[in-house]
């Protein structure tokens, strides 16, 4: 059974959290018959619908990963049919579009989002805080100061920085 949740790490909680929600709304993609579609997948459309076809780079700044996570999964959708790719201003550049089949999907994956965001909501509200505002805070905070920094600024770390054998 494991540890309760309260004796976890954080970095333990925020990834068993993750993994519960998206395999939720994975098995829900397969009972409403989405089955290949991945929840990952969704902020890349919702964000191709909001600006159009945007270059990778832009998708992952839009969406908040690296390029290279962001590579994969438009690589990923492309391998499904779910995006297309094009050159852009420079060889190096490729600008990500949604095919005739995601445009087919819109109707689905639109209600889809609106049911997840009641659940999403409803969840939140069984909460003492609300979830998306603590996760937009902390990635504020390390945006300010990132964790290595904090870290390193500790008792244990400056222990760790005074251990014989250490230059």
């Amino acid at each position: 059974m494991g540890r309760p949740p309260r004796e976890r790490g954080m970095g333990t909680l925020l990834r068993h959290v993750l993994e519960v929600t998206e395999a939720d709304v994975a098995a829900f993609f397969e009972d409403i018959g989405l089955g290949d579609y991945r929840p990952r997948f969704t902020p890349f459309v919702r964000a191709i619908v909001a600006h159009g076809p945007l270059p990778i780079r832009d998708l992952a700044a839009e969406v908040g990963v690296t390029h290279s996570a962001a590579s994969q999964t438009i690589a990923q959708m492309a391998r499904q049919d779910l995006v297309s790719l094009r050159p852009g201003a420079d060889a190096r550049q490729r600008i990500v579009s949604l095919t005739e089949k995601t445009q087919r999907l819109m109707p689905t994956l639109e209600a889809e989002w609106e049911a997840t965001s009641a659940a999403a909501a409803q969840l939140e509200a069984e909460l003492p805080y609300p979830l998306r505002e603590v996760l937009a805070a902390a990635v504020e905070a390390l945006e300010r100061k990132p964790l290595r920094e904090r870290i390193a600024e500790t008792d244990a770390a400056l222990k760790l920085k005074r251990r014989p054998g250490r230059d």
